[in-house]
This record gives structure tokens, C-alpha cells and sequence, in this order.
């Protein structure tokens, strides 16, 4: 039996609607932009359409400003990783910000990764 082709699509990036992150659902995309005006619970990042991959682990990391935790450190890039549950899977990936906002402004560079490949790759400018 032949291999099922793995593709994906990024399908849109920008200004979402507040997230439910336990929640199956993804966001509504409100604007497509590559820079967010910052204000308390904007949500921006992208939403990556993947086909035949089921079983399989996307990867995701997001580089953003330097700012410091709680524990007065900077803050490493986010990082993690989702299994693929369907072979017709939407994956968002995103964030939110936090007072202060102002170490919060700048390049967030979001990047999506299947089986080690780089699937998707945006920076999106989140604005004072």
C-alpha cells in the first residue's frame, strides 16, 4: 500500500477572538495582519491546516521579546508539542499578552515543525 502524502497549508495569521485553550475549538480570526496592536487579551498568531498526518507529532516553538518571569529571569522561547489526532487537523498556534506590555512589544516569531521540517514560520509585530 503506498504512503499517504503528508501536506499542510498555513491558512491564516493575525488578530484572533479570546482563546479557550481547553476548549476543541480554535479561534476566529478577526484580521489578518502582521503587526497586533497590544491591549489586555489581544490574541494573535496562525492556523496551520494539516492533512494525512494522524499519529504523528507537530512541534511548535515561539520566539518573542525578552522579558523577565516571576522569578526575575528572562523567559526562554515557549515551546511544546501536540499529537495529531485526525488526519484533517487545524493547528493554532498563538499567544496572548500580560501587563507589563511593554517588554511584551516587538517580533513574536512562531514556528511549526513536522517531523523535524519546518511546516510553518511567521513573525507577527505586536505594537504599543
Amino acid at each position: 500500500m503506498a504512503k499517504k502524502k503528508v501536506s499542510w497549508e498555513l491558512y491564516s495569521y493575525g488578530e484572533y477572538s479570546n482563546w479557550e485553550r481547553t476548549s476543541r475549538k480554535l479561534p476566529k480570526l478577526l484580521k489578518i495582519a502582521n503587526k497586533v496592536r497590544i491591549r489586555p487579551d489581544v490574541e494573535f498568531g496562525y492556523v496551520v491546516k494539516i492533512k494525512g498526518a494522524k499519529g504523528k507529532v507537530v512541534e511548535y516553538r515561539i520566539e518573542h521579546p525578552p522579558f523577565r518571569g516571576k522569578d526575575g529571569q528572562v523567559e526562554p522561547p515557549f515551546e511544546g508539542e501536540y499529537f495529531i489526532n485526525s488526519n484533517d487537523y487545524e493547528f493554532f498556534l498563538g499567544d496572548t499578552v500580560w501587563e507589563p506590555y511593554e517588554d511584551k512589544a516587538g517580533e513574536w516569531r512562531l514556528v511549526t515543525l513536522l517531523d523535524g521540517k519546518v511546516i510553518a514560520d511567521k513573525t507577527i509585530t505586536l505594537l504599543l
